[in-house]
């Protein structure tokens, strides 16, 4: 079988199984043994094996996706986001959209503390999906703003997908969260901008809170300034200490960790049975990813050994395509892979294959490409039929939202991350500037 066919081979079962409704990593390790066997090298496997164990297991990188998941939960336990909702839900009580506009900007909050999809969609649609209806928002814009601002988490810092991507890529974690910082406020902030011009445009989108609910400015700031201090505290010591290279990304998550359960223990919500769950909660997501990782290294591990991504990277260059071509097909196949794939297949096995095309081109900075492709990956929770957000959302929502609700809320979101991938295009300083004042010197 020749290194093409076992391409067109490997993907077509990768296809198949997803289909079939099987676990990814399930289907991308399967793939790998039943490929190896087809192809008549199953002495491959071996060789594989003792890459999962050399490379992944051994990668000290990925000790911080447990550590940010269990921070994660200690937050959600602490309380300070459903305080922090309810005071700012109040004090935009005057403002067109003030629901909608509380949402994006406490899920901006979210995702630079946790960087856990689940969680956040979960937290921001059992504190605002109900308010939100019961005010008279429509359940298309509720629910898009819900699931656009929740997936924030992957792109804004600590981020795990951003974790998983500097583990596999030459960059490092600090690189890579100072790139994304910028991109990543800027589209939360234009999903406020979106929502206060449709509530201006269409208030009966967005209709205002009632003025009994609306009390004394001062007051409200006070409260906020108070519920907002333990998480700018947790902030600043995981990016404060990473970004001035204090702490490896592993030593950021453990002060992560730490800061999130002395906020629960100050505001006495720790409790040995929510400690448990936390623990637990945290080997069930940590364990979901590893076996993701470790059934794309063998995915990958059989198509390099056998030949099929050096036919693919031979593939790719005899296009003979521009430069912002071959980067725009890039970026297209992972926006078609994200309504099939989450980013963690997507990443793994994307990476192998064109991360070596990008480093040969002397004018693409590999940082700037790689924050472009998480911009992108944004997406991959969002687009029908598979997008994770829709299927969190559609799980808390009361009968009357239905799926078609959800879908059309997330489009116009799923155009603003096309056009924040474009401005990322356009300006690539967006990416590179602040990297090159924390790191060069």
């Amino acid at each position: 079988m020749n290194p093409e066919l076992i391409a067109l081979f490997m993907f077509g079962l990768l296809v198949v199984g997803l289909f079939m409704g099987h676990p990814l990593a399930f289907v991308l390790g399967g793939t790998a043994v039943v490929t190896a066997v087809v192809a008549g090298k199953p002495m491959v496997l071996g060789i594989v094996i003792n890459r999962i164990f050399g490379d992944v297991l051994d990668n000290y990188t990925l000790i911080a996706i447990p550590l940010f998941v269990l921070m994660a939960r200690f937050l959600s336990d602490s309380g300070v986001t459903d305080r922090m909702f309810e005071t700012l839900r109040l004090l935009m009580a005057r403002v067109r959209g003030g629901l909608a506009l509380a949402v994006v900007f406490i899920s901006i909050l979210l995702a630079a503390t946790t960087g856990i999809i689940g969680a956040s969609i979960t937290v921001m649609g059992v504190m605002a999906l109900r308010p939100m209806l019961q005010y008279g928002y429509a359940p298309t814009l509720t629910t898009g703003v819900i699931a656009a601002s929740g997936c924030l988490g992957i792109l804004i810092p600590p981020s795990i997908m951003l974790i998983l991507m500097a583990s596999y890529s030459p960059l490092s974690v600090g690189e890579l969260f100072a790139g994304s910082m910028l991109p990543g406020v800027l589209l939360g902030l234009s999903y406020a901008l979106y929502v206060y011009v449709v509530s201006v445009l269409r208030p009966d989108l967005a209709p205002m809170v009632e003025a009994d609910e609306k009390i004394g400015r001062g007051a409200l700031m006070r409260m906020l300034v108070i519920e907002a201090l333990p998480p700018l505290v947790l902030i600043f010591g995981i990016l404060g200490s990473l970004l001035a290279g204090i702490a490896t990304a592993t030593e950021a998550s453990a002060i992560g960790a730490a800061l999130a359960l002395l906020i629960v223990i100050a505001r006495k919500r720790f409790r040995w049975d929510t400690f448990y769950g936390a623990m637990l909660e945290t080997g069930r997501t940590s364990a979901m990813i590893l076996f993701i990782v470790v059934g794309a290294t063998a995915f990958t591990g059989v198509f390099n050994i056998i030949g099929g991504l050096r036919a693919t990277q031979e593939l790719i260059h005899g296009l003979e395509m521009e430069p912002w071509m071959l980067i725009a097909m890039m970026m297209f196949v992972v926006f078609i892979l994200g309504a099939f794939l989450d980013w963690t297949g997507i990443v793994l096995l994307s990476f192998p294959i064109f991360l070596p095309i990008i480093q040969e081109m002397p004018d693409v900075s590999l940082l700037w490409f790689v924050v472009l492709m998480a911009v992108v990956l944004q997406t991959s929770f969002l687009t029908p039929p598979f997008g994770y957000a829709l299927f969190y959302l559609r799980a808390i929502a009361p009968p009357e939202v239905r799926i078609q609700h959800i879908v059309l809320g997330v489009l116009p979101f799923i155009a603003l991350i096309v056009a924040m991938c474009l401005l990322v295009a356009g300006f690539p300083g967006l990416v590179t500037w602040l990297p090159d004042v924390l790191y060069t010197k």
